[in-house]
């Protein structure tokens, strides 16, 4: 229990306009980041649009779930998210084995994520993690989704523009409405410029679809373990970054251990797996969120009301988000995060000893660099804890 809980949970009184704005916008910066490249590892791999509608509700109703009710028990903005790099992954290994194969290495792969949690060597294992390069991870997680406004800008200048700008001027006047006035702005030179095409919108309500897990050595190796893998170094370790980079200590384990759970009863709808969210938690977490921290945890309660919502309606959703022009969605997200990027960078640069270090952390994070089908989050901790060791090592 944290000191945030100390006070009265009050969810409808503490929330705020800009909380709901920032639910919204992180559960959209979720489902449009790699919401298509789950519908290409499903076609991919001959799965029906029943199947691949029961796994998006999967997901969505785990994330609704774990996000509302994490988020109440410690009142900390927690964030649940599918793992965009398992998404990818999946699109080159489920053509190889059996849907009934690939749903039990997603149960392996929540099998490992849940002892870890119960284990606590996930907690062990982030506390020796300095906060200097924590908060770099941070950053450089965060920092290529907050340049994409400026690369949006060369395609849709107009658009764009006026939606910065929109933010910068009620910025200065009221911040907390600045992302919230900068999406109303976009959304209506949206629909001026003829950008809103909702065509191939049709509501319809997803149905779960099982289907009974095998297992076998060939998709545990694969998948099972690879998810693993992936999920742990690229969404559960910046996950706790984000979070105690904005000064959230909740422990970890417990968070870990829920997800992992929750994988696991899912994973025969089709879940590949729920983890700690970095970029759209990082939404919830920063100060567009809410001006009083103490009741940020309200803007993550709404991003599992939305989530909840967008799973009921899974068929329909890629066809929601494909109405959008993808310029607005990049440049919302963009600006949702330069509260989050300038903390992180702030906070990375405190101590003059690890600066080297958190430097050199937020670099290789932040350049997408990938090895061995592992992400660059990973690879920014190893190379930060080298140079840190390097650099501060005694001398004999």
């Amino acid at each position: 229990m944290t000191d945030l809980t100390q006070a009265r949970l009050r969810p409808l009184a503490d929330t705020s306009p800009s909380a709901v704005v920032a639910g919204f916008i992180a559960m959209m910066t979720g489902y449009t980041s790699s919401l298509v490249l789950m519908f290409q590892a499903g076609q991919a791999a001959g799965l029906t649009s029943g199947q691949i509608s029961s796994w998006i509700w999967a997901l969505s109703i785990g994330m609704a779930i774990c996000s509302i009710g994490l988020s109440l028990r410690y009142r900390t903005p927690i964030t649940i998210a599918w793992s965009t790099p398992g998404a990818a992954l999946l699109i080159t290994s489920l053509s190889g084995v059996t849907y009934g194969e690939a749903i039990g290495a997603y149960i392996t792969c929540a099998v490992l994520v849940t002892l870890c949690g119960l284990t606590g060597s996930f907690e062990k294992l982030v506390k020796r993690l300095p906060s200097s390069l924590a908060a770099a991870l941070l950053a450089g997680i965060l920092f290529k989704i907050g340049s994409e406004i400026f690369i949006a800008a060369q395609h849709r200048t107009g658009l764009v523009l006026g939606m910065f700008f929109s933010y910068l001027i009620v910025k200065r006047l009221s911040p907390r409405y600045a992302v919230l006035a900068a999406l109303l702005v976009g959304t209506a030179l949206s629909g001026m410029l003829g950008l809103l095409d909702f065509s191939g919108f049709n509501l319809e309500v997803a149905k779960p679809v099982w289907t009974t897990p095998s297992f076998s050595l060939a998709a545990t190796i694969s998948i099972g373990i690879p998810l693993f893998v992936v999920a742990m170094t690229s969404q559960n370790m910046p996950g706790i970054a984000v979070l105690r980079a904005d000064g959230y200590n909740v422990p970890s384990s417990p968070l870990i251990s829920v997800t992992g759970i929750a994988s696991l009863l899912l994973a025969p709808f089709g879940s590949h797996g729920i983890n700690l969210a970095a970029i759209s938690a990082a939404i919830c977490t920063g100060p567009h969120a809410h001006e009083d921290k103490r009741k940020r945890y309200t803007a993550a309660v709404w991003c599992g009301i939305f989530y909840g919502i967008a799973g009921t309606f899974g068929a329909t959703l890629a066809a929601l988000f494909a109405a959008l022009p993808k310029e607005l969605v990049l440049s919302i997200a963009a600006l949702a995060l330069f509260g989050s990027i300038m903390n992180g960078l702030y906070l990375a640069m405190t101590e003059p000893r690890e600066r080297e270090a958190a430097l050199i952390t937020f670099m290789v994070t932040a350049s997408g660099f990938t090895l061995f089908s592992v992400g660059s989050a990973f690879w920014g901790i190893v190379a930060g804890v080298l140079t840190l060791m390097i650099l501060n090592a005694r001398r004999t």
